[in-house]
């Protein structure tokens, strides 16, 4: 069911509060354009400055508006396990069909820790995809520890932000061939996937959802010469859309489509000029504007 291009899907704003509609309108669009799956209220969707009711509230207008057409994998991600298991239940009762759950930043557990915590999150009965990025969280998951925690039926897949293509095979050993890897960083994700990955939960897609998703098809039937040629369209834009951060420069791009406001919230910021122009410039690379 996980595999391919999911958008980590931004939370579109107007005026300071949620967007709904713009929001089911990027859903039907994600539909349209072929994306295989959807993340909303992961940090791309800005969860750090949403409130508890906006959090679930994003999750229930996803999960109604996809309407089972392409998977949903909710954000639940706090360093609080009682919080993140308050959010896992709420994706359960929602109707998501998976959860991402990051390791849980700033209070920097160890490993022992990072098991108990997630075996907190995978009681509630909800497929559970570990969210691992040491660069935000400060903590990083060894390929050991997650194997421990695959060998609970609930806990399925890792969405790894790590940047090391050797972690791959590393979790290949430790988790099982059918654990689910899917990249967590764009611009590797070709790498990712020969490595024994099986898609990417990206910020791209955001912005080219078609093109994110032709490239996954590419390298998930092994036509690697193709996906190249692909990723060549893509790359600068990769790269344009993280000179800030990326939820801004996606809700920008976003914004040149005419999807959605490029308004983020404090203590994000609009993009400054030269940004702009970068992205711009890699849409017009990409073909996806004139």
């Amino acid at each position: 069911m996980f595999k391919g291009s999911m958008p980590a899907l931004v939370t579109p704003f107007k005026n300071g509060s949620v967007d709904f509609d713009a929001l089911k309108h990027l859903v039907e669009w994600h539909i349209e354009q072929g994306s295989n799956g959807l993340v909303p209220v992961g940090t791309t969707g800005e969860s750090p400055t949403l409130t508890h009711a906006e959090h679930d509230a994003v999750v229930d207008a996803v999960v109604q508006t996809a309407a089972g057409r392409i998977p949903v994998i909710a954000g639940a991600g706090s360093n609080n396990t009682v919080e993140t298991v308050r959010l896992v239940e709420h994706a359960k009762k929602a109707g998501a069909d998976a959860a991402l759950v990051v390791t849980p930043y700033y209070n920097k557990p160890t490993q022992r820790g990072l098991i108990a915590h997630f075996e907190a999150a995978a009681a509630v009965g909800l497929p559970i995809i570990i969210y691992n990025i040491p660069p935000r969280s400060v903590v990083d998951m060894t390929p050991e520890t997650m194997g421990k925690l695959a060998k609970n039926p609930n806990i399925i897949g890792v969405k790894d932000a790590t940047g090391d293509l050797s972690r791959v095979p590393q979790q290949r050993m430790t988790c099982g061939t059918d654990f689910i890897q899917l990249s967590g960083e764009d611009a590797t994700a070709l790498g990712y996937n020969a490595h024994g990955g099986v898609g990417c939960i990206s910020v791209t897609a955001n912005v080219a959802p078609k093109l994110c998703a032709e490239f996954q098809a590419s390298t998930l039937n092994g036509d690697y010469a193709t996906a190249l040629t692909q990723l060549d369209r893509l790359m600068p834009l990769h790269k344009a859309i993280f000179t800030e951060p990326g939820v801004a420069g996606a809700k920008y791009g976003l914004s040149l489509l005419g999807k959605c406001s490029d308004e983020v919230r404090s203590p994000l910021t609009k993009l400054e000029e030269g940004t702009r122009l970068m992205i711009k410039d890699a849409m017009i690379h990409a073909g996806l504007i004139n």
